[in-house]
């Protein structure tokens, strides 16, 4: 069965955005190709992403092309919208059933991209298999929290941890079962 993993950035406080839902804090620690913490091997190891509507509006709303035009998206929304390409695909309802649906398919790993309130609701569903949480040195002190209102308390067995040489450190968990 596939995994549904989550990997993101949240910073020391355990935001992934800040109030207004920017990402300009990341911008001091750009993905290069001499430091990548690991993210091309992550990318490699899925061939599908899921994330909410908002997350996918607001990649759609920077100036970059679809960063993950080669994968089959799943976007879970309460707005209704059409399937104008073929990868891209629209989660309006029954959707821990439809994603448990998604698992059993024959694959690669999916990535579950963000955000809070989507992650929660896998948690609490028991849908993430592995968490990768690189923790970025800033504090916010506000923002979008990683885990929103996550109702359901689990535990995670620590898998690696890695420190990077410009103070990011990334830990890697697996749910306990």
């Amino acid at each position: 069965m596939r995994k549904i993993k989550l990997y993101i950035a949240a910073s020391i406080d355990g935001y992934i955005a800040d109030i207004d839902g920017g990402l300009d804090w990341l911008s001091a620690y750009p993905i290069t190709p001499e430091l990548d913490y690991g993210y091309d091997e992550f990318f490699n190891s899925v061939d599908s992403v899921i994330m909410g509507g908002r997350t996918y509006r607001d990649i759609l709303n920077m100036d970059v092309i679809y960063p993950y035009k080669d994968k089959i998206s799943y976007i879970i929304t309460r707005n209704k919208m059409n399937n104008l390409k073929e990868n891209i695909h629209f989660i309006t309802e029954n959707i821990i059933e439809t994603v448990s649906e998604i698992k059993k398919q024959e694959g690669k790993d999916l990535w579950l991209v963000g955000g809070g309130e989507i992650i929660s609701m896998f948690l609490d569903n028991n849908l993430i298999d592995e968490m990768t949480i690189t923790i970025i040195p800033i504090i916010l002190g506000s923002g979008i929290p990683l885990f929103p209102n996550t109702a359901k308390k689990s535990t995670w067995k620590l898998q690696n941890t890695h420190s990077y040489c410009n103070n990011v450190l990334q830990v890697e968990y697996h749910r306990n079962i």
